[in-house]
């Protein structure tokens, strides 16, 4: 039986490394797609952020609006009951 055995000469490792470089810098090319869809990603993100915020900020001071007019109109039926009170008496 024979085996075949395969010379390395410096042309074929030469070759085997611009293959292997070429390998990489293909990936290299994709991982900087990937790094600049990331990149819009991460803008849109920041956008939806400062829009989320700028709402919790209006809903918030909605509702303190809405807690003070209820706590006035609380107090102005408590004076108004005790009024009526004052004057039965």
């Amino acid at each position: 039986m024979e085996t075949v055995r395969e010379s390395w000469t410096d042309e074929r490792l030469d070759d085997l490394n611009e293959r292997v470089g070429d390998g990489f810098r293909r990936v290299d090319r994709q991982f900087d797609r990937v790094d600049a869809r990331f990149a819009q990603v991460d803008a849109r993100f920041e956008s939806l952020q400062r829009e989320m915020n700028t709402r919790f900020d209006a809903m918030q001071r909605l509702m303190i609006q809405g807690f003070i007019a209820l706590a006035a109109a609380m107090v102005t039926g408590f004076v108004g009951v005790m009024g009526l009170i004052a004057t039965q008496l």
